[in-house]
Formats: C-alpha cells, structure tokens, sequence
C-alpha cells in the first residue's frame, strides 16, 4: 500500500489573533460516563479526550500509536475522570464495533489524508480512509447504541470537516468519507431521537494538527505553489478568519454538544470553519 505522506515542514505559526483556550467555556460534569474518542493520540482527538476528562468523564482513548496514547494518559494524570488507553488499528472493524461497547459517549474523531489527483490516488488508500473515516465510525456507533439505547441517553460527535459540506480538489478521499459521515450521522440522529441519543458532525476548517502540518508539500506540488504560500493562497483562501483554528477549540465544541443545553442539537452541522460556508 502506497502511505498517506508524512514528511512536510516545520510547524505553522500561531496567528497572533488566536485565543487563549487555556480556560474552560463548559462547565460539565461528566462523573460516571464513559467517552469513546478515537485518533485520541493527537490533535484534535487528544484534546477531546483532555477536555472530557477534565469533565469527569472516564475515556477510552483509541489510537494505533501507542506511544501517543501513553504520552496522552500522562498527561492526564490529574484531571477528574481516567484516561484508558486502548492501542487499536481501526481497520480491524470486529475490533473497533467492540471497542464501543458500553460508551456513553463517542467521539469519532480519527482520520488520514492524502492529496492527490484522482488519476494518481492510490486505490489502496482511497479504500483504507473509507475504511479509516467512514465504515470504522458505522461500526462504532453499531457498537456503541444498544447501551446508549437501554439507558435512554447517548451523544455521538463526529468530527466532519468543512469538507463534509464543501468539495476540494486532489481529496477526492477524505471527501468522500467526509460526505459520508455527515449521511450517517443524520440517520443514526433520526433513529436515535425516541431513545435520547443525539448524532451531531462538527466541522472545522483547517486546524493546527500535524494532519494538517504534513499536507503542505503535497498541496504546494498539487497546486504548483511555493510551500509558504499554501497557508494563504490554497488552505485559508476561502476562510474569512484568515487563521488555523486550535484543536482546544473544537474541543470545547464537542464537550458542549454533551451537555444537557444541547439535547435539542442533532442530526445537524456545526460549522466551525472561520466563514468558509458562508461563501
């Protein structure tokens, strides 16, 4: 199989306009629900599983690195709720159904990327981000309603992207998987309503993830640019907020869409994209 790319340049600067996401805008607590998060060993999906933890909430934090996830769990070590680490690929999809068992809550959060034209993508990895991005999130949220569904109470964020309601070129991948998500989200949020179980995607423009970070050579070789000018000429060219959004950021997002304040919140998009949709 052909690797998504993983070289790329130094770390994006912060923009001076960025917040100070130190404190907490939710105030939540969580104590004795279970959070499912996965792609927890970094970017967004790590400060996820931060930010419910500091909830109270017990977090099962899913990944392939294992050495994330340690780290991760350190780090954690004095919030409220527990940080358990759970060293999975989530294309073993018997695996990933299982590991859902019992959640409370679940966060699918984990994806891949790689920028190519369609006639150059690897068809072993547009399948393996399909895998990674949409089937793998199916089966989770399989595994994860029968409790949900016993106790009458169940919130599902996914984490969308802008590009689960807009197209770019040379991701015909993560596209795809995107649009599908949002499908699936709407169904598991029209099926879920009579039992208390929410489905929501949050979608973020660009944020400061190495995701995001490792995408920049192949986006200057895709659209013929210098590496420097992809941050403004190609990935915040359409966000009217001309910087990355931090992950602490939709962090915050995603634990208020567990409060009782957001029952109401389902089957929908929260678009936390700098303006980009309002094109």
């Amino acid at each position: 199989m052909t690797p998504p790319s993983t070289s790329g340049p130094a770390p994006v600067p912060a923009s001076a306009a960025a917040p100070d996401t130190a404190g907490h805008s939710v105030s939540l607590d969580l104590g004795g629900r279970t959070a499912v998060v996965t792609g927890a060993a970094g970017g967004i999906g790590r400060a996820c599983a931060l930010r419910l933890a500091a909830a109270g909430a017990k977090v099962r934090a899913v990944d392939r690195d294992a050495a994330g996830l340690a780290a991760l769990a350190e780090g954690a070590g004095a919030l409220a709720g527990a940080v358990e680490p759970e060293v999975l690929d989530l294309t073993d999809l018997d695996a990933a159904e299982a590991v859902a068992a019992g959640a409370d809550i679940l966060v699918n959060n984990a994806g891949l990327q790689l920028v190519r034209p369609i006639e150059d993508f690897p068809p072993d990895v547009f399948h393996t981000v399909l895998t990674v991005m949409l089937e793998a999130p199916f089966r989770l949220i399989r595994g994860a309603l029968p409790h949900m569904y016993a106790q009458g109470w169940g919130r599902i964020v996914n984490i969308s992207s802008v590009h689960g309601l807009r197209a770019s070129a040379f991701k015909s991948a993560y596209v795809a998987a995107k649009h599908g998500l949002e499908g699936l989200s709407k169904t598991a949020a029209l099926e879920g309503a009579p039992h208390g179980v929410t489905s929501v995607c949050v979608n973020p423009g660009y944020v400061r993830t190495p995701l995001v970070e490792k995408q920049l050579a192949d986006q200057a070789a895709a659209h013929d640019l210098p590496e420097e000018r992809v941050l403004t000429d190609v990935l915040l060219k359409d966000s009217a907020i001309k910087r990355l959004i931090e992950p602490d950021e939709v962090a915050e997002a995603v634990l208020y869409l567990c409060s009782p304040q957001a029952s109401f919140i389902t089957g929908t998009s929260v678009a936390l994209d700098g303006g980009w949709t309002a094109h």
